[in-house]
């Protein structure tokens, strides 16, 4: 190894990417275009973003070690700005504002944050034309999962519920530095039109998902005490009986729509 090669931090969760064929198809199914504000989150050693300002984009990248944003700052590259920051800090409304536009989100994530990291971009989501990450491809597995298997959960509905989620292709343990202990898979994310995102009140749907799942092998009926009336369940074409795994995520809208915002306990 290069004497010069940053140790990967165990705290960070870094596993550095270095397969060219990895890095060509994920730019690939990035397209970016040349002027056109991208945001890359934790970018390590730079191994994506080398090929991403290739292509004449402009690169803001977000990362937490400051071993590693230094690097990166002493490149002088042009087109590439540093934020040393915790990505779960990062305002992208603001950042947004600050670029001129709508954002293109990009990453190779640590695994041990990426479902907070996720979360956080939901939360940002009129901020964000699309994303394309690298994760752990059992967590890939869960947010593009179908109702019915035991991968469809919590993540899958409240992903899919404002994205479009493609698992595009899985990725093994030989293209990172170290290899870690799983395989790895691309996903890509595109925000919802707004007009198609039925949800009036996303705190009551996101505290009804996260009860329904709470305990998978509950039915709605159990899962959603004090949460939900059962008659709430019926109405919304629902079968109490079911488990939160069978529900699709129209379902669930359904039902957030539906269902009062403080019920009784115990209703």
């Amino acid at each position: 190894m290069n004497s010069d090669a940053h140790i990967p931090r165990k705290r960070f969760g870094q596993h550095f990417l270095h397969d060219p064929g990895v890095l060509q198809r994920i730019v690939a199914a990035i397209a970016p275009v040349p002027g056109q504000p991208l945001v890359e989150i934790g970018p390590g050693e730079g191994a994506l973003t080398n090929p991403l300002l290739a292509t004449g984009a402009n690169l803001h990248v977000i990362e937490l070690d400051r071993d590693l944003a230094a690097r990166l700052r002493g490149r002088n590259a042009p087109r590439l700005r540093v934020i040393e920051s915790d990505v779960l800090d990062i305002d992208f409304r603001a950042l947004a504002g600050r670029l001129g536009g709508p954002l293109r989100l990009v990453g190779n994530l640590p695994y041990n944050v990426s479902s907070p990291i996720l979360f956080h971009a939901l939360a940002h989501l009129d901020a964000i034309v699309d994303m394309h990450f690298m994760l752990q491809k059992e967590v890939v597995d869960r947010m593009a999962a179908e109702p019915g298997g035991k991968e469809y959960g919590r993540l899958s509905v409240m992903l899919q519920a404002w994205c479009e989620v493609e698992s595009l292709f899985n990725v093994g343990p030989g293209a990172f530095r170290p290899p870690p202990k799983v395989d790895s898979a691309v996903a890509r994310l595109r925000p919802r039109p707004p007009a198609e995102v039925a949800i009036a009140d996303p705190k009551r749907f996101a505290a009804i998902v996260k009860a329904a799942f709470g305990q998978r092998r509950k039915t709605l009926r159990n899962a959603l005490q004090g949460v939900v009336p059962a008659e709430a369940v019926e109405a919304a074409g629902l079968d109490p009986g079911d488990r939160a795994e069978r529900i699709p995520v129209d379902g669930f809208i359904r039902l957030a729509s539906l269902s009062p915002a403080n019920p009784h306990p115990g209703a």
